[in-house]
């Protein structure tokens, strides 16, 4: 049960790096340059990313139960290509599709992400406490991103050179909306391994939303982050790859996915937050690897592990990898006990992805 709100200061969790969009924005041909205006537009709003602080509210307290699941609440606005939040009602809780595809994408999304945390971890809504969900789309004009402004969801229509619409992913949908569980929860600070540690913990409930409502088992499963939003002329499959970091795209104009998929290749960075979407490959694979081991569903075990260890009060806002993988190795003890297989699987991923903590295996 959470007491306190956090309180957010200019936050904005986008799901497209800056670095991908300071890429396309360079761009000088002519074939790309609506693309290439679309990125510099989406540029913009990239100081109020850096800027973004959290004071986050406490986690759940001991011996305190959350408030039983209850329906989503679900308001999906429209934008009308301006840059005004939140824009006009298309569609409230219950009343039939609008035939917009983006309103359509946003409602099911947001119902698909509510139904994984109710389901899977008997979580409230976002805040643990019935938060209404809202999102806002067709936001600017052709804008290149998706993001989670500490109060909704906003989605772009993409440039359609480049970028697809931004609903068209459901594992972004989730992706952003984790970030409100993340800010009701831990409230990881968005900078350096907190930050991605903060955006890791979005792709990994982005990817099991995804998975849930597909009934994927792991091993059926992409782990492909933002699959759908590249048009047919760009080199790659998705903005992420959690299975492989670092293989997600390989294309002439947005260059190779820079992701690292262990700490020999972590960067050091003072951009993108301290490479916030960067060394998030990290973690990323260290859950996947987990998965991987287990088999089965990746919702069951590994994310309960995860769960638990983002909502259960003892991970500090500024919380290092090593103090990440510390504390998930701690909640798979406490889960399954200290000689069970999920304690080994966390504690041996954590080893191959070379994330030193206390208690590691020599």
């Amino acid at each position: 049960m959470f007491v306190l709100t956090p309180h957010w200061s200019n936050v904005h969790c986008s799901i497209v790096p800056p670095y991908l969009l300071r890429r396309l924005a360079a761009q000088q041909k002519p074939e790309l340059s609506k693309a290439a205006r679309a990125a510099k537009e989406a540029l913009q709003h990239v100081p109020s990313f850096q800027a973004s602080r959290v004071v986050p509210g406490p986690g759940r307290h001991p011996g305190i139960r959350e408030p039983k699941p209850s329906a989503p609440e679900r308001t999906v606005y429209d934008a009308k290509s301006a840059e005004q939040l939140p824009g006009s009602v298309v569609r409230k809780e219950g009343e039939p599709p609008t035939g917009d595809p983006a309103a359509d994408e946003a409602y099911d999304g947001l119902g698909h992400t509510h139904r994984l945390y109710a389901e899977a971890f008997g979580r409230n809504s976002i805040d643990g406490n019935g938060l209404h969900l809202d999102a806002t789309v067709h936001y600017g004009r052709l804008y290149d991103n998706a993001f989670w402004d500490g109060q909704q969801m906003v989605f772009g229509d993409g440039d359609g050179q480049v970028f697809e619409r931004f609903t068209k992913s459901l594992s972004v949908i989730g992706h952003e909306l984790t970030h409100g569980v993340t800010q009701y929860s831990a409230g990881l600070v968005y900078r350096n391994q907190a930050g991605a540690l903060n955006e890791s913990m979005s792709d990994v409930f982005g990817a099991l939303v995804e998975q849930y409502v597909r009934k994927q088992s792991t091993a059926e499963a992409s782990w492909l982050i933002g699959e759908g939003l590249f048009t047919d002329q760009v080199q790659g499959a998705a903005l992420r790859s959690m299975k492989a970091p670092g293989t997600a795209y390989d294309d002439d104009v947005l260059g190779k996915d820079p992701q690292p998929d262990s700490m020999d290749g972590y960067v050091r960075t003072s951009a993108d937050n301290g490479g916030v979407h960067i060394n998030s490959g990290i973690p990323n694979r260290a859950f996947c690897l987990v998965a991987t081991a287990l088999g089965g569903n990746a919702w069951d075990a590994p994310a309960q592990i995860w769960y638990e260890t983002l909502t259960g009060g003892t991970l500090s806002p500024t919380a290092t990898f090593g103090a990440f993988a510390k504390a998930t190795a701690a909640s798979a003890k406490e889960l399954f006990g200290d000689d069970s297989k999920e304690h080994d699987a966390v504690r041996s991923a954590w080893e191959t992805v070379k994330v030193k903590f206390p208690g590691a295996r020599r």
